[in-house]
């Protein structure tokens, strides 16, 4: 009975943590970048685009490819930084628990 009751104790404490961590994602915001700096995107942790910067010389109608394609690259590289600190913030958290390796806590 003691270590049920121990577990429930542990189970409040990681939601409460978990409820921060997801508030902390949420003001997250990363910065990614393509074309050596020519495309910069902003985005929140929830992957919520704040800003888009495109450096005038590409605008040339003749490069609109390059144009989308160094926007998708900046948008993915921003949300991969964004992966990289929630996973590393779910792994100080859940730090000494028991969980399969390749889990993901559901976000």
């Amino acid at each position: 009975m003691r270590d049920i009751m121990g577990m429930m104790g542990k189970v409040k404490e990681m939601q409460a943590k978990m409820e921060k961590m997801q508030e902390e994602i949420a003001a997250l915001e990363v910065e990614g970048k393509s074309g050596g700096g020519l495309v910069t995107v902003v985005m929140t942790g929830k992957g919520e685009l704040r800003s888009l910067k495109i450096d005038p010389s590409l605008f040339k109608e003749d490069e609109v490819e390059i144009l989308e394609d160094l926007i998708v690259a900046a948008h993915k590289d921003a949300k991969d930084k964004a992966e990289a600190v929630m996973a590393e913030k779910t792994k100080a958290m859940t730090a000494g628990l028991p969980i399969p390796p390749g889990f993901k806590l559901p976000f």
